[in-house]
């Protein structure tokens, strides 16, 4: 096993920089998830960690050891891709040794491992089947039965499920975060898919247009996003959001919006002055109901019952906004619903740099 350092990391292709100074720690058997959107500079970060991308600048620091020169398999680490990356002509057990025999390790000293790792990922009965005879899933434990037998200090996962159908995934990460736990070795592990990253990190890190926007748990990341683009990015259905206006004075505040619906506030954020523009930010399931009335804020436009929880989706201050209850709602559309915000769930951004104001 092995911590990961990066300091000052950062990639240029010709003039057009892609990873601008890339500062990261990664303990020893931590399980760090980076995310964001596609062409965000995720997976570009992990080539250069595994060496399949050279650094531009900075040092990447591995075990401790300077790896910017280190070439791969110097490295000691094992990725995963997404495209599974298997020989159509080599069986289960071929594939999986194929590491091993380019080492020129002998089979008595490999076999063990590959024996163990098929039993860890339940491919025991299918060692002799070629890949084409295998379900999605199954391929991808090939791949990480290849990557287990390299006994590596450091797994590089690179969107490893996103080839499967939802079920499967859903399978498949309980799978790779079992494997995790029973290995305890560090893993980076990148994804575009926020579910993924919630479900499976010890901490995330969220990356945009080449640099991180913020790192933690998940849950903080969750609970206290550091900027607009974190808390837009993290949740599903995603962060509701409105634009608006201070106003108010000692006697009370509120958030003015563009159709002039004013949202008390009790106080106003320390950092705060009556004009300012501010964005408020509540997630769909911190929004309590009120009974429908004539004049109530939201007007409901859709509503989607999935079984276990209702959304109801209308317009406030000229944003589509969804509200979620986790009760058998009996709202229809065109009804007009009262809302109330807890004060502990309200998030307020300043509109313009997008950082959170409390």
């Amino acid at each position: 096993m092995a911590a990961v350092q990066l300091n000052g990391i950062f990639k240029r292709y010709g003039d057009t920089q892609v990873v601008h100074g890339i500062d990261l720690n990664i303990d020893d058997g931590e399980f760090v998830v980076l995310v964001g959107p596609s062409g965000c500079g995720k997976s570009t970060l992990m080539r250069m960690v595994a060496g399949l991308e050279e650094i531009s600048g900075g040092d990447l620091l591995i075990g401790g050891t300077r790896a910017n020169t280190l070439a791969p398999q110097q490295r000691n680490v094992s990725m995963v891709f997404q495209s599974y990356a298997l020989y159509p002509h080599l069986s289960v057990y071929e594939n999986i040794a194929f590491g091993p025999r380019i080492r020129k390790e002998s089979t008595a000293s490999f076999k063990p491992r590959i024996e163990a790792a098929a039993k860890m990922l339940n491919l025991g009965g299918y060692l002799d089947r070629l890949p084409r005879a295998l379900s999605g899933g199954q391929r991808q434990r090939v791949a990480m039965g290849r990557a287990v037998v390299r006994e590596p200090s450091l797994f590089l996962f690179d969107e490893p499920l996103s080839n499967l159908d939802a079920k499967l995934r859903v399978q498949m990460r309980t799978e790779i975060k079992a494997l995790h736990q029973r290995l305890k070795n560090t893993v980076i592990y990148v994804t575009h898919d926020q579910i993924e990253a919630m479900t499976m990190a010890d901490r995330i890190v969220v990356m945009n247009a080449g640099r991180i926007e913020q790192a933690g748990r998940p849950l903080e990341l969750y609970d206290r996003p550091a900027n607009l683009f974190v808390a837009s990015f993290l949740g599903s259905p995603s962060m509701n959001f409105a634009e608006g206006v201070l106003t108010g004075s000692g006697q009370g505040f509120a958030l003015t919006l563009q159709d002039g619906t004013a949202i008390a506030l009790e106080s106003l954020p320390p950092t705060a002055v009556v004009g300012a523009k501010v964005t408020l930010g509540v997630r769909p399931e911190h929004i309590e109901t009120v009974a429908p009335s004539p004049d109530a804020m939201l007007q409901v436009e859709v509503v989607e019952p999935t079984g276990a929880e209702t959304h109801l989706y209308g317009n406030i201050g000229g944003s589509t906004w969804c509200v979620t209850t986790r009760q058998r709602s009996k709202v229809q559309p065109g009804e007009r619903v009262a809302l109330r915000f807890p004060r502990e769930h309200r998030h307020l951004f300043d509109t313009e740099s997008g950082r959170r104001l409390v």
